[in-house]
């Protein structure tokens, strides 16, 4: 087809979607006949919109975060379900949970269509299998006090809607996150989360903004429910896990900077609490021992900010 014809009528026609991901963005019809550095400004514009996009999502998503803490709050727990991408996002954003805020790894789990072995490769057909989707909720145990969210930029993922209606099914509050307002999942849903992004800089590539607007979203969500639930102390990570040298290190200059002493003698004390950070920090500015340091945590259901508090009304 010659160039002349690539902005005509039939063929605008021709790709036109009624799904907005597979639509053609009309800012980068062109991208293929530019620099590097013009194809890479193309795609940082479009970035630009995503950021914005989220912005508008933010009371749906504040619903979604509050679902989440009551459910932390009564025993209950976060699973997330998507296919591809949108699969991949959620597992990542459910392992990064455990280090940084100490949560089990039971509490928020990231499930994906075609098992982990989708992971790392595409598992052809996955995501369209409705009857899968509808079993992995009943194999993952899924019970009314739980959150689940399914993760579909188009919304039209099989996989995903039937996760969502059998979670309904059994009680849960269910949210969906993704970019078209009429996809089955956000009518399947008890609140839709709808981030419109627009057309991706490669036509149905939506790994490109839709993914980023994903990731955004379940920062929030997880990072949302975690601050709700006491899981830090200003905007401090006083639920980390030290698992590696560095996270060690921040250990113990949160130690010091909270519990007032120094970095060595924060140190120590982490050592005696194997390095759990809130008790080592009454521990260090209440001159407490470890068993009433966690004693005041547990009277305060782990809430740092209510344990120091508790402690400075008595003093």
């Amino acid at each position: 087809m010659p160039d002349s014809a690539l902005g005509s009528n039939a063929f605008e026609q021709a790709l036109h979607s009624v799904i907005p991901t597979e639509q053609v963005n009309p800012h980068t019809m062109d991208i293929d006949l530019l620099s590097t550095e013009e194809v890479l400004r193309k795609i940082n514009a479009e970035d630009q919109l995503v950021a914005l996009a989220v912005e508008q999502a933010i009371p749906q998503i504040a619903v979604t975060v509050d679902a989440i803490k009551t459910a932390f709050n009564n025993g209950g727990r976060l699973f997330y379900f998507g296919a591809g991408t949108s699969g991949r996002l959620g597992v990542l954003d459910a392992s990064e949970c455990p280090p940084t805020y100490g949560a089990p790894p039971e509490l928020v789990q990231g499930i994906i269509a075609g098992g982990d072995i989708a992971l790392r490769k595409a598992v052809e057909g996955a995501e369209d299998s409705a009857e899968q989707g509808a079993q992995d909720v009943q194999t993952a145990g899924l019970t009314a006090g739980d959150v689940a969210v399914g993760i579909s930029a188009s919304g039209q993922a099989p996989y995903v809607v039937a996760a969502m209606q059998a979670a309904d099914a059994l009680g849960c509050f269910t949210a969906g996150l993704t970019c078209d307002p009429n996809s089955k999942l956000a009518q399947a849903v008890r609140q839709p989360i709808v981030v419109e992004v627009g057309p991706e800089v490669v036509a149905g590539s939506t790994r490109m903004k839709a993914g980023t607007a994903q990731k955004l979203v379940l920062n929030m969500l997880t990072t949302g429910a975690m601050i709700q639930t006491g899981k830090t102390f200003q905007n401090l990570m006083v639920d980390v896990q030290p698992t590696n040298l560095k996270l060690k290190a921040r250990a113990r200059r949160i130690v010091a900077a909270l519990g007032q002493v120094s970095v060595e003698e924060a140190a120590a004390i982490l050592e005696e609490t194997r390095y759990q950070v809130k008790p080592a920090i009454l521990m260090a500015r209440d001159k407490m021992t470890q068993s009433e340091a966690l004693a005041r945590l547990k009277a305060v259901s782990g809430k740092l900010r209510l344990a120091l508090q508790n402690n400075d009304q008595k003093t």
